[in-house]
C-alpha cells in the first residue's frame, strides 16, 4: 500500500533551518501533523517520529537499523516505532530488509533523494489509475449506463 497526502503548499527553499525544513516537508506530505509558524520547534524536535525520519534515517541514512536498536536510540516503545515505521513504508521511501529473522530499515538506497523518486513514481502510477477510473465513469456515463 501506497499512502501520501498531496498538498498544495509554497515552496520552503528559503528556509535555513534545517530542523523546520524537515518538519514542514514531514508535515506536508502527511508524516507528522500540520505544524504552522507558531508551532513549537522543540516538542517537534524532541519526538519521536522527528528524531527517527532526521537522526536515524537521514543523518545515517546508509545504515540499517534493527527495531530494536531504533527503540533503545529513541527510547521508546515497540508499538509507537511500528507506528511511526509503517508510516515511513506507506510512503515507500523506506527500505526492508532480513538479516536471519530480524528486519532492518533504512531509508531506500541509502539516500534521501533516491528514496523520494519511489513517491514520485508512486504518485504518477496512482494518478494515471484515477485518471483511468475517471475515463471509464465517463465513457460509462456517455454510454447510457447511469
Amino acid at each position: 500500500m501506497f499512502k501520501i497526502s498531496i498538498t498544495s503548499v509554497p515552496s520552503r527553499v528559503d528556509e535555513s533551518d534545517l530542523d523546520r525544513s524537515i518538519a514542514y516537508f514531514l508535515s506536508d506530505i502527511g508524516y507528522i501533523p500540520r505544524i504552522s509558524p507558531s508551532t513549537d520547534m522543540n516538542s517537534i524536535k524532541a519526538s519521536v517520529y522527528f528524531r527517527l525520519f532526521k537522526e536515524c534515517f537521514l543523518i545515517h541514512s546508509e545504515r540499517y537499523w534493527t527495531p530494536e536498536e531504533l527503540m533503545a536510540y529513541l527510547n521508546t516503545s515497540r508499538s509507537t516505532l511500528y507506528r511511526h515505521l509503517n508510516k515511513l513504508k506507506y510512503l515507500d521511501i523506506l527500505e526492508e530488509i532480513k538479516d536471519g529473522k530480524v528486519k532492518k530499515y533504512r531509508l531506500r538506497s541509502g539516500d534521501l533523494l533516491k528514496a523520494w523518486s519511489w513517491v514520485e513514481i508512486n504518485i504518477k502510477m496512482a494518478i494515471e489509475n484515477y485518471r483511468n477510473n475517471v475515463e471509464h465513469i465517463n465513457s460509462l456515463i456517455r454510454n447510457g449506463k447511469a
